[in-house]
């Protein structure tokens, strides 16, 4: 397989190639920390400067492995980079690194520090030269020791209180962003859609025809809740984040909710599609319920009374109107 990859493999990199890969990867590292901290100082002060003093640590690994390539192979460093070398551990792009959760970059800041430990373990093993060899091998414990270093930096940032608010914080805006207007988009799919999905379904006894005509209300339902809840609010004063992620949640859950009850009439019995679509709006009303119990704080029955309870008016509403 090596003769057909365009990458190196890192058993073939020579020893400048792998100190050139070393400090290529800490400056990586030292950017995405200080990204992290940029993205979360405003939010989250507390983790940002624990990322702060975790970019100045891949600062001086990188220092003083630029010392070690000047005194060995003079000024010029070789480019090379985690995806030239095959089998290199790689890092998230960017665009996918402004997604992450408070917890998962937490969680992402450790992993890095376990890759950069065993590249600096496979590393060490690999060089013949007793300097090189010392060095590496002191990166790949102060890496190890990294998990330490953080803690010690989260013992100094990060009280339990601080966590605790920061936690509090993230839920909160998980919520304001993504559950409530989820929530909302499916409330309105499964519920709004009930009439003209059971009526086309009464009135013509045509399972393709009630199909369609539920893609038809399901989707056009989500175009307009997600451009609705996008336009509504800029989360500049509210606080509740970015209208496009509002504006995706409510559309996508909306459309969700029609098409679970529309799906059934794929199947050309009309009475099997009709009580499985029934089973399918039932478990969709108690989903609900337990979103608004889990995220809300609403009392599960009070919610499911509601729900069903608007869900059933509606539903019977549609077969009536079909019917007749």
């Amino acid at each position: 397989m090596r003769f057909f990859s365009h990458r190196k493999h890192f058993s073939d990199l020579s020893e400048q190639e792998v100190i050139a890969l070393a400090i290529s990867s800490e400056e990586d590292d030292a950017r995405i920390y200080r990204g992290f901290a940029e993205r979360l100082r405003g939010e989250f002060p507390a983790t940002a400067k624990v990322l702060d003093g975790m970019a100045h640590e891949e600062d001086e690994h990188r220092s003083r492995l630029i010392a070690l390539h000047q005194s060995r192979f003079g000024p010029t460093i070789p480019l090379i980079r985690r995806e030239h070398v095959a089998g290199s551990y790689a890092r998230r792009p960017v665009w996918l690194q402004n997604t992450l959760s408070l917890e998962r970059i937490r969680g992402e800041a450790k992993m890095m520090e376990r890759n950069a430990e065993r590249f600096y373990l496979a590393a060490a093993a690999q060089s013949p030269d007793a300097a090189t060899r010392k060095l590496l091998g002191d990166l790949a414990a102060e890496e190890a020791g990294h998990q330490v270093s953080a803690e010690g930096l989260e013992q100094a940032h990060l009280t339990k209180d601080t966590l605790a608010q920061e936690d509090d914080s993230a839920q909160r805006q998980f919520i304001l962003t993504w559950v409530q207007p989820g929530l909302a988009g499916l409330m309105d799919g499964s519920v709004s859609t009930l009439a003209p999905i059971f009526a086309t379904a009464f009135a013509t006894q045509d399972t393709w025809t009630t199909f369609l005509v539920g893609i038809a209300a399901s989707v056009g339902a989500g175009i307009s809740m997600g451009f609705t809840e996008a336009a509504s609010d800029d989360g500049a004063l509210s606080g509740r984040g970015s209208p496009i992620k509002r504006g995706i949640a409510s559309g996508v859950m909306t459309t969700v909710g029609g098409l679970g009850h529309a799906l059934p009439y794929l199947i050309p019995d009309f009475w099997t599609a009709t009580a499985l679509a029934m089973v399918v709006v039932f478990i969709e009303l108690w989903a609900i319920a337990w979103i608004q119990n889990r995220y809300m704080e609403t009392p599960f029955w009070r919610a499911a009374m509601q729900v069903v309870l608007g869900g059933a008016l509606v539903l019977g509403a549609g077969i009536l109107i079909g019917s007749g």
